[in-house]
């Protein structure tokens, strides 16, 4: 049971896994390419992820949820589009880069559609992106393509707001017993389990609340609390 557990958890992983495998069987040659062609783009990511992480993280305890909820949130009408577009349109990096701060907005009230219109503007209409594509195919060009795209992104994101609920969106949160470890922002400096190794132990180069018995050192916990330099732990009594 606890194999077919693990193997529905990581489906996707073992698709790819077995799309490689099938790949150098049928055309060695381009599995090769292909597995070239990841390890650039694992390369890329392990230099780009872990500060967007920290800066995440960072943003998370900066900015109040009132702030996000009045500026992003469902109420914030015409004022949450103009400024979910400025923030897709002036970031920079990768898409996946965008992800983990959606889920840091989402979990402090941003909307389903200004989400969308956060990843879709910071994947197709990025300021940099548009001097290059004047550039190349002319001011025409890109500014029909950009008043066509923004348009699109409007209209899908309504449709998206309508069909994806908030509660689809997994937050990934630990609890335990009025204990409460936020996972997304966690840094994975390990503190937590040095200062408190019988409650916080790493997996997965996250932080995560251990099964335990013993009545809390509320002393010592509020120590490991101070510690966490994103504040990702929290006790409520």
């Amino acid at each position: 049971m606890k194999i077919l557990k693990k193997a529905k958890d990581n489906i996707f992983l073992i698709l790819i896994a077995t799309s490689y495998i099938l790949l150098f069987v049928i055309k060695p040659d381009m599995g090769v390419t292909s597995i070239k062609n990841s390890a650039y783009y694992i390369k890329e990511m392990l230099m780009i992820m872990p500060v967007i992480f920290v800066l995440t993280a960072l943003l998370d305890t900066w900015i109040a949820k009132e702030k996000i909820t009045k500026y992003l949130g469902k109420e914030s009408k015409v004022k949450g589009i103009i400024l979910s577009f400025v923030l897709g349109s002036i970031s920079a990096g990768p898409i996946y880069a965008a992800f983990p701060m959606c889920v840091m907005l989402h979990k402090k009230g941003a909307s389903v559609r200004n989400l969308v219109i956060i990843l879709s503007s910071w994947a197709v209409i990025k300021v940099p992106m548009l001097l290059n594509e004047a550039k190349f195919l002319g001011i025409k060009f890109m500014a029909i393509r950009w008043v066509l795209t923004v348009i699109a992104i409007v209209v899908f994101s309504w449709i998206a707001s309508k069909i994806v609920k908030d509660e689809d969106i997994v937050q990934k949160e630990e609890k335990a017993s009025g204990l409460t470890l936020n996972r997304e922002s966690c840094m994975g400096c390990t503190l937590c389990t040095k200062n408190y190794p019988e409650i916080f132990g790493m997996q997965g180069k996250k932080a995560y609340i251990k099964a335990y018995d013993s009545e809390i050192d509320k002393e010592r916990l509020n120590q490991t609390i101070l510690a966490c330099p994103v504040r990702a732990i929290r006790y409520n009594e």
